[in-house]
């Protein structure tokens, strides 16, 4: 199949025109024309994830998060974003880029989030877009039956990927949970919304301090903080099933989901008690 072909299918999945005007998607580099055979999809354009599409004999990787997200002067190779463009180049891998046009597509990011941690039923957007209340920001949701904040944590944690920042939460343990916002990715913009929604819990990720700490001073949802990278990387499987059952001829090409825990931390210690 040609790029430009896997392009088409790819933005009718997830239009441009619904990314943030500061955000950067599309075609980072990689010639519109050239035939592509294999995708690889992941998270982060970083070098690993390039390392296991030149091996793997890739000729499109399709990531979350934008390689070139801030404007640059230039892509020579004595930077590390440099030398990604340039390795891909040299051996003709495409990069694409859904980041958060995916985030609030129908479904998105945040949809693929709530059914791994075991959200069931009908899943409504916690900020709808003005076009479209099915889609948007976010997703609220309801589990098969209430349980306590800590078996629904430890239940996020056994939903996600494994990383060194793991799964925590703010609020008391034995809380019930039954109505539960999602959010993908940094989320902590959306806190005011997850309490004005009457959630029993708000799952995110980079949740900073300040703002945990004064949320849950008041009278509202406990919170549970992932792993930026973990929250994100179940809608790559969810991508990939909707590129191949969308792209007609998909016999012809090849997807893999890349495993590799591309999350920036990589240890953690409890310290001492």
């Amino acid at each position: 199949m040609r790029l430009s072909h896997v392009i088409e299918v790819i933005e009718e999945l997830y239009p441009p025109s619904w990314a943030e005007p500061w955000d950067a998607v599309g075609l980072a580099c990689g010639d519109p024309g050239q035939e592509v055979g294999r995708v690889l999809l992941a998270v982060d354009p970083v070098a690993a994830v390039v390392d296991e599409a030149l091996e793997w004999g890739a000729d499109l990787v399709i990531t979350h998060h934008p390689l070139l997200l801030r404007p640059v002067n230039g892509v020579a190779a004595t930077t590390p974003k440099g030398r990604l463009i340039h390795r891909l180049i040299t051996h003709g891998v495409a990069l694409y880029t859904a980041h958060t046009n995916a985030d609030v597509a129908d479904p998105g990011v945040s949809d693929a989030l709530a059914r791994a941690v075991g959200l069931a039923g009908e899943l409504r957007p916690m900020v709808p877009a003005a076009d479209d209340p099915r889609r948007g920001l976010g997703r609220i949701g309801e589990l098969p039956e209430p349980v306590p904040l800590r078996t629904f944590t430890a239940t996020v944690a056994a939903g996600l990927p494994a990383t060194a920042w793991g799964v925590r939460a703010a609020g008391d343990p034995e809380r019930t949970v039954r109505t539960v916002a999602v959010c993908g990715g940094a989320g902590d913009s959306l806190l005011d919304t997850a309490r004005a929604a009457g959630v029993d819990v708000y799952l995110t990720a980079d949740l900073r301090h300040h703002p945990a700490s004064e949320f849950a001073e008041h009278d509202g949802p406990a919170l549970i903080d992932a792993a930026h990278w973990a929250t994100e990387w179940p809608w790559l499987a969810d991508a990939e099933r909707r590129l191949a059952g969308s792209a007609g001829d998909a016999g012809t090409l090849e997807t893999r989901v890349s495993t590799l825990v591309t999350d920036a931390w990589r240890l953690h210690e409890e310290g001492a008690q």
